[in-house]
C-alpha cells in the first residue's frame, strides 16, 4: 500500500482557484517552484465565425499542489488561488495513487465528463486492458451506457469515462 504522504512528507492538496484563473494560477505556482498539476482537456469551441480547439480545465476552478503541510501559506499567497479545499473540517489531501490515476485518465484518448452529481455507488470494477488498465472504479448507468466512474471523494467530484464492457473486470 502506498504512503499517502508521498516522498519527504509531500502531499497532494486540491486547491480552489478564482473563476477562470486556473491556467494563470498554475503558471504562477510553477514559477514559484511549487509542484502543481492542472488536468486539461481539449474541447472544440464554436464561435459565430469559426471553430477552434481549446484546452480547458477538466474540473472547473480546481488544481492540485504537492507540498509539505507547512507550505500552505505560500500557495495561498499565489495570485489566482482562492483557498484550499476542506473535507470534514480539515484541509483535504489526495492520495498519490488518485493523482496518478487522474494523470492516466488524462493521457488516454477516451471521452470524459465531470459531474458534481452525487452518483450512487454501483458495482466495483477494474479495467483489464487498454490505456486505463489497472484503474479501479464503479459502474454507473448514465445516458443508457455503461461508464467507468472514478470518484474523487475528497473533492466531491466524479469523473465519468466511456469504457467498453469488454475491458471491464468485475470483482
Amino acid at each position: 500500500m502506498k504512503d499517502t504522504a508521498g516522498e519527504g512528507g509531500l502531499k497532494w492538496y486540491p486547491v480552489y482557484t478564482n473563476p477562470r484563473a486556473e491556467k494563470k494560477a498554475f503558471a504562477a505556482l510553477i514559477a514559484k517552484g511549487i509542484e502543481a498539476y492542472l488536468p486539461l482537456q481539449r474541447k472544440l469551441k464554436q464561435w459565430s465565425d469559426r471553430k477552434k480547439w481549446v484546452e480547458e480545465p477538466l474540473i472547473t476552478s480546481y488544481l492540485f499542489v504537492r507540498i509539505p503541510a507547512n507550505s500552505q501559506a505560500e500557495v495561498l499567497m499565489t495570485k489566482g488561488i482562492a483557498r484550499f479545499v476542506y473535507f470534514s473540517g480539515k484541509v483535504a489531501t489526495m492520495p498519490d495513487n488518485q493523482i496518478e490515476e487522474l494523470k492516466l485518465l488524462m493521457a488516454s484518448s477516451l471521452e470524459m465528463e465531470v459531474t458534481e452529481e452525487d452518483l450512487q455507488p454501483g458495482e466495483k470494477i477494474t479495467i483489464k486492458g487498454g490505456p486505463l488498465k489497472g484503474i479501479t472504479g464503479e459502474i454507473v448507468a448514465h445516458r443508457s451506457q455503461k461508464q467507468l466512474l472514478v470518484r474523487l471523494e475528497s473533492m466531491g467530484q466524479s469523473i465519468l469515462v466511456n469504457a467498453p464492457a469488454a475491458l471491464i473486470n468485475r470483482f
